[in-house]
């Protein structure tokens, strides 16, 4: 007599193996997942008080006009039935095949399961109808005031790209497929990947974005030659080797932010801005920041500026003789730099002869996609945290940036390489963007409540050591550079800023693409182009609809600009002086060191 167990198939060799694999990564998985430290619940989520709010307003609608409600409610449910019949309607028919898709095309719903299998198709379109549903429902609530609309509105969609299909493995038609393939083997090196992620950053899930392991600062990445020629406690200062025999008179002094490392500008060399800069012939130094620990909690914005920026700019003259340069600045670096131009202008300082501005907000009166984590609520839960951390941790910036962007930098990653097991890539801007820094907590916090959420120095002034700073004060010859669709430093907020300045030699450039890519945009790629227009008395729509479009980079235009500015040729100069003897190579020890203690 057989029985039910002696007629099923065999399960393969490779499947047993596997699953026994998951069973042993199932209890490390446990193991990390219990080292994991509690979180401030304030940075988890927006206060109740949201939603409290938006109970109440959507309660109030439906108290005053309950048909508005109750139709959108109705056309809800309608659809959804209605999708649901039609299915029920295929399969009576005896057809193995979905009703007609008339959905959008969706790069998450590549696969063509999803419009061909009638499992996948159901699941696919039931959840865009509710996806649609809860946006209009969103849009529909009026008694809000533009700011917790704005964060209600980015919160629901959260919570809606969570809960789509992709993200689970019964419901994800990729990884099903894949695990098949593979008999298994993907869903083990997806855990691997998960297990390995967790135990590496202490039980905190942080999707890790690319392979680590195929880079090196130092060695694959920011080569560019070079020396150390100053260090304090804020920075250390590099000279570039010079890459021709004659540079112009004028030195460049280059501010990168602090919240990631400077060798954004100096990655493989092929797309480094610090290569080229060197190969137009100017004298190019580097402000490499350290990474500071809880030593550095009361170091605040004055100390940036004063031991920073400052000091940079003294050292560099001492060095190349000359009592005039040029400097650049970088997102938060360039809204120093404004506040430290400021200050000179009011210290009677003139040993700046231009500044270049990269993706820099002077003018915080719109908050942009950073609305929903610059309110009270987070703001409040931010300043505990570092406060007690003596830090604002470059993990908790590091999350805000990704789920901004959640679809790409979040819930895409997890998918390919927690479901289906993909290894990340060698991508060096990826590598970068996750070596960040730390905040000190006083500049953090100083940062958050005076410039963002105040937006003291472009209303009432920025009362700073000894001073009110002004947005207004800003008169030296510029240069500002924001990207079409930079979603950090939105282009319109840069440009309203610069409109607000004192100088009488304005210059503004919109580049194509995003916050890096529209940066680091070297002119042999002849990826993306930019735009130009004299008129900075436009509003940023007119500006944007009158400008002239360019192909190709905006750095030979930039260099044609900071050209006229930077005064004759003379010999190279070679790096540090004889009070400036060399302290280490580029890319110094700063950029590499772990957190000071």
């Amino acid at each position: 007599m057989t029985t039910d167990e002696e007629n099923a198939p065999e399960t393969a060799p490779a499947l047993q193996d596997n699953i026994r694999k998951i069973e042993e990564l199932s209890q490390r998985l446990i193991a990390a997942l219990s080292r994991r430290a509690p979180a401030h619940p304030g940075l988890q989520g927006p206060n109740q008080e949201l939603y409290t709010n938006a109970a109440t307003a959507y309660w109030s609608e439906w108290m005053h006009n309950p048909a508005k409600l109750l139709e959108h409610q109705i056309t809800y449910w309608s659809k959804s039935l209605v999708h649901f019949i039609e299915a029920q309607q295929q399969f009576a028919r005896g057809q193995l095949a979905p009703p007609e898709d008339t959905t959008p095309d969706d790069p998450r719903f590549s696969n063509p399961l999803w419009k061909t299998h009638p499992y996948f198709n159901f699941i696919k379109q039931q959840y865009l109808i509710y996806a649609e549903a809860m946006r209009e429902a969103v849009e529909k609530i009026e008694d809000l005031d533009e700011t917790e609309k704005r964060r209600l509105r980015y919160f629901s969609d959260q919570i809606v790209d969570m809960l789509s299909p992709t993200n689970y493995l019964g419901t994800n038609p990729d990884a099903l497929e894949k695990a098949l393939e593979t008999e298994g083997e993907s869903l083990v090196k997806g855990l691997e990947n998960l297990v390995s992620d967790l135990e590496a950053n202490e039980g905190e899930l942080v999707v890790r974005l690319v392979d680590e392991d195929a880079f090196e600062v130092g060695g694959n990445l920011a080569t560019t030659p070079g020396k150390v020629v100053y260090r304090n406690h804020m920075f250390e200062l590099i000279q570039y080797a010079p890459a021709t025999e004659k540079v112009r008179e004028t030195p460049l002094v280059v501010f990168p932010p602090w919240i990631n490392k400077f060798y954004i500008l100096d990655l493989k060399a092929q797309n480094s801005f610090v290569k080229w800069v060197t190969e137009q012939g100017y004298t190019l130094f580097m402000v490499s920041w350290i990474n500071p620990g809880p030593s550095y909690a009361d170091v605040g914005m004055e100390d940036y500026i004063e031991d920073g920026f400052l000091a940079a700019m003294r050292e560099v003259k001492a060095i190349t003789g000359q009592e005039r340069l040029n400097v650049v600045g970088y997102c938060i670096a360039g809204t120093t730099l404004a506040l430290t131009l400021s200050l000179m202008k009011k210290r009677g300082d003139k040993s700046v002869r231009s500044a270049t501005f990269l993706t820099a907000l002077t003018d915080f009166s719109d908050q942009g996609e950073f609305t929903p984590f610059l309110q009270d609520d987070f703001v409040d839960a931010i300043e505990e945290e570092a406060t007690e951390k003596g830090v604002l941790s470059s993990k908790i910036m590091g999350r805000t940036f990704s789920f901004l962007r959640s679809r790409d930098l979040v819930f895409g990653p997890a998918v390919r390489y927690y479901m289906m097991g993909e290894t990340p890539p060698a991508f060096d801007l990826l590598y970068w963007n996750g070596d960040g820094a730390n905040l000190p907590a006083k500049m953090a916090i100083q940062y958050l409540r005076r410039l963002c959420q105040a937006n003291d120095f472009a209303e009432d002034g920025y009362e700073l050591m000894g001073e009110t700073l002004r947005l207004r004060d800003v008169d030296v010859p510029f240069c500002a550079v924001s990207c079409e669709s930079d979603h950090i430093a939105q282009w319109k907020d840069c440009y309203r800023g610069f409109q607000q300045t004192s100088s009488r030699s304005r210059t503004f450039i919109l580049s194509q693409s995003g916050h890096i890519a529209g940066i680091v945009n070297p002119p042999s790629k002849k990826k993306y182009g930019h735009y130009t227009h004299d008129d900075l008395r436009l509003d940023h729509e007119n500006w944007r609809a009158e400008a002239e479009f360019h192909e190709g980079s905006w750095w030979p235009r930039w260099d044609s600009w900071l050209a006229r500015r930077s005064g004759k040729w003379v010999p190279a100069r070679k790096p540090g002086d004889s009070q400036h003897p060399p302290l280490a190579e580029a890319p110094g020890t700063y950029v590499v060191a772990p957190p000071t203690d």
